[in-house]
């Protein structure tokens, strides 16, 4: 019985948050490694893209819900994700437009683009903090749960409960859909493929008669669904704050270099191997100790080697191990 609790408490606090987390951290990842794929560059921008994106979406949420329009047992905010993507993606596009054209014409240094990635970073940070303010928003209805812990502990006979947040099962539901459709655009549609063949051999490419800036405005709006779908996913689970978001670079940047850059699988396991180190590194290990170990060997303190104030800290650490000592990431990207 005790092993079974230590299972359920290990399930309900570490396993699923980790999934969860990670398949947020995988789709930001997609648009990180896209980017840096097909545009070569490093996009800072991309965590700020993730807030535009949430913002608009809880912007129509807000719209919806003082309509009196609601989607049953599912958060509003999915019917206004489509409406977010969209515009998201013309605002996306139309930074490409102003920006980062000119320099992709000037054919300039990688470390330019990134330069004036982060400038946009400033830029889609302040337009964000702006229109919606600084203070933290919860957007999410709908129902709660899937599985309620007093439901299980009822069902069980166990001490323990476990509670699947519907929002957790909403992302993992979501993130499989994205993913198999991604897949299945870069593999078999004529696009894709020619986005795939322009991030291989850009010149060879052109030769074969590959419209670039096609590609980019493809890939560019891609990007900013895969942004919007995981800033949302994010919010949803926890809550939406600006900044937050611009802390979310740190894992999702260090999710792409793990699973090797410019490779869509390494960015989805590296996804999960963040949140996994992030939440077992930071997990105050005493219940579950105490249900293993014999009552005279059970711990009094928290077992935590990490608060989670420093969980950004458990990325860092594997980004800088990475790039020491595997620059191409687990799946063999591009070396950084």
């Amino acid at each position: 019985m005790d092993l079974l609790n230590a299972l359920v408490v290990f399930t309900n606090f570490v396993f699923i948050p980790a999934v969860a987390y990670g398949a947020q951290l995988a789709i930001g990842a997609l648009g990180v490694t896209l980017i840096y794929g097909i545009l070569r560059f490093s996009n800072f921008a991309h965590g700020d893209t993730m807030a535009f994106g949430t913002m608009i979406t809880i912007l129509f949420t807000w719209w919806f819900q003082a309509m009196g329009i609601s989607f049953g047992p599912l958060p509003t905010a999915l019917l206004a994700l489509p409406l977010a993507i969209v515009l998201t993606a013309l605002f996306v596009l139309g930074t490409d437009r102003l920006v980062y054209r000119f320099y992709r014409r000037q054919r300039a240094a990688t470390s330019i683009l990134v330069i004036v990635s982060l400038g946009v970073t400033f830029i889609m940070n302040g337009i964000t903090r702006f229109i919606i303010g600084t203070e933290e928003q919860n957007f999410a209805d709908g129902e709660r749960f899937v599985i309620s812990a007093a439901g299980f502990r009822a069902a069980t006979g166990l001490s323990e409960g476990l509670a699947i947040k519907s929002t957790q099962a909403i992302t993992l539901a979501t993130a499989v859909i994205v993913v198999a459709a991604l897949f299945w655009f870069l593999n078999r549609t004529r696009t894709g493929k020619s986005m795939r063949a322009f991030s291989d051999n850009e010149d060879l490419a052109l030769l074969s008669g590959i419209n670039p800036e096609r590609v980019v405005a493809v890939t560019w709006i891609i990007t900013a669904a895969l942004a919007t779908i995981a800033g949302v996913l994010y919010g949803l689970d926890k809550s939406f704050k600006p900044f937050t978001y611009f802390q979310l670079l740190l894992p999702i940047f260090a999710a792409a270099v793990v699973g090797g850059l410019g490779s869509p699988v390494g960015a989805i396991a590296g996804g999960f191997v963040i949140a996994f180190s992030e939440v077992m590194v930071t997990y105050a290990w005493k219940k579950v100790l105490g249900y293993l170990l014999p009552e005279s060997l059970a711990p009094e303190a928290l077992v935590q080697l990490l608060t989670t104030d420093y969980k950004f800290a458990v990325s860092f650490t594997i980004l800088i191990a990475v790039l020491l000592f595997r620059p191409t990431g687990l799946f063999r990207g591009k070396s950084v």
